[in-house]
Parts: structure tokens; C-alpha cells; sequence
């Protein structure tokens, strides 16, 4: 199917790879002028060259998410480069495995820098645009099906996505004045390099292959597959599109039937 413009800006930031990726690729189909938000320039580039340039709707953005005037500054420049601006998909984050008995400060506050503060300022900068741009918008946060079910080996990833609920849910409420919603998606066990790590050092800490990492996080999923960024792409584009404009507040499961509320 052809690409139709819909008049309508996104940045996604964490985009250089995995689902923010997959996300970019299909906001980008659905008729978005992207903004592919990332830390690692060189991958954002390579996303950006791969959906046509500038030319085509699509242009790479250097944004580090635990800098709040590093994500102010790409919410400007995304306007600049794409003429406005209408949804911000903070994506960013990292999953260290740690034990609750090891947990050192400097492992809180790495953490919680980029999956709860990147969100924080994410929603801060996308709101003070949407508001100076006079109209309403959406900001849409990556949660986890561990966000909504402690798992076990991962407990400050974990807090922070509770966090980002948390955070999800007051916006919500404050923002619907303005015409904002605000929307998490909560992956399961998806195919990305975060993931890849994750499994890997799961392994290696028990002294298992790779494949037995695989196992201990996918077993309990109803859907008996691992996800692929494009499930998750898929409904970060339903909480982005008119569809979900009666939705608020709200943390969509894609998991594969792993948490059952």
C-alpha cells in the first residue's frame, strides 16, 4: 500500500534499533512524518536514510533521553526539520539484570535516569509543545507486562516500569484539559537486542546456554511464540492513530497472554 500523508509529526525516541524502530517503520507507513530520536546517531541515520530522508518524511534526531534539555531540544528540532509536531513516543530503556541483595546506588540511578526521567521529561517537553502549538496530542511511554507483574532477577527494571504507570496515569489526568492523552504499551518478551542481553546474561549467570536464558522469560507465554518488534509496532500505531482518541491513562498489554488482569 502506498504511503498517504496524514499531517501529522512523531518523534520516537530510543528509535536506532528494536521496537522504537519497528515503531518509527510503521508510523512512517501509516502516513507520519517521523523523527527518528536516538543517543547513537549513526543508527538513527541509518533508519532515517532507509525510510527516504527528509524527502519523504523522515529525518534523525540526536536526543539523549536522561538529559531533560537534550529532549526539550529534540522536540524543537523535530519541528523545525518536519514543520510540527503531534505524538512522542518515549521508548528508551535498558533492562540490567541485578539482584535485589546487589543493587548498588549507582545501579538505581543509572536506571531510573533513562526509563523513569527520559519518560518524565519526554512528557514534559512533548507538553509544553503541544500547548505552545495550541492543540492537543499524544504522548505514548514503553511500559512491560513487568510493570504490571513483578518479575523475579529484574527488580529495578521492574520499579521502573511500574514507575512509568504511575507517572502514565497522573499525566493523564492532569493533561485531558489540553486535549493530551497519555498511553503506555507493555511488551513482553520481544525479539531486541535488549532482550537478546538480557537472555544472554541470564544464561551466563547460571552457566546455561543461551537458548535456556530464551526459556526462563518466554515459557509462561499463552501465545507459545516470542513477540517481534512489529507486534508491539503494531498497537504503539492504534495509540497514535484517531482510534485510540477515547483511550487515556491506560497501559495496553502485548504480550501474548502472559499477565491476565
Amino acid at each position: 500500500m502506498a504511503r498517504t500523508e496524514n499531517g501529522k509529526v512523531v518523534l520516537v525516541v530510543g528509535a536506532g534499533q528494536g521496537i522504537g524502530r519497528a515503531a518509527a517503520e510503521r508510523l512512517h507507513r501509516d502516513g507520519f512524518k517521523v523523527a527518528i530520536g536516538d543517543f547513537n546517531s549513526e543508527t538513527a541515520n541509518e533508519v532515517a536514510d532507509a525510510l527516504g530522508g527528509k524527502e519523504n518524511g523522515a529525518v534523525s534526531v540526536y536526543v539523549n533521553a536522561t538529559d531533560r534539555d537534550s529532549v526539550f531540544a529534540a522536540v524543537d528540532e523535530t519541528v523545525h526539520e518536519l514543520g510540527g509536531f503531534d505524538v512522542i513516543i518515549n521508548n528508551a530503556g535498558i533492562a540490567p539484570q541485578i539482584s535485589v541483595e546487589d543493587v548498588t546506588e549507582k545501579d538505581f540511578d543509572t536506571i531510573f535516569d533513562l526509563n523513569v526521567k527520559g519518560v518524565l521529561w519526554g512528557i514534559q517537553a512533548a507538553t509544553a509543545k503541544l500547548k505552545e502549538q495550541g492543540h492537543g496530542g499524544k504522548i505514548i511511554s514503553a511500559a512491560s507486562q513487568a510493570g504490571h507483574k513483578g518479575n523475579p532477577g529484574i527488580p529495578l527494571y521492574t520499579a521502573t516500569k511500574f514507575a512509568v504507570r504511575g507517572l502514565t496515569q497522573t499525566a493523564a489526568q492532569d493533561l485531558a484539559q489540553y486535549g493530551i492523552t497519555v498511553n503506555t504499551y507493555a511488551p513482553g518478551i520481544v525479539r531486541t537486542p535488549l532482550m537478546e542481553k538480557l537472555a544472554k546474561d541470564t544464561a551466563d549467570s547460571a552457566g546455561e546456554p543461551e537458548e535456556w536464558g530464551w526459556k526462563q522469560f518466554s515459557k509462561d507465554i499463552t501465545l507459545d511464540r516470542l513477540s517481534e518488534p512489529e507486534d508491539v509496532a503494531n498497537v504503539i500505531s492504534f495509540l497514535s492513530g484517531s482510534d485510540s482518541d477515547y483511550i487515556t491513562g491506560q497501559s495496553i498489554l502485548v504480550d501474548g497472554g502472559m499477565v491476565f488482569n
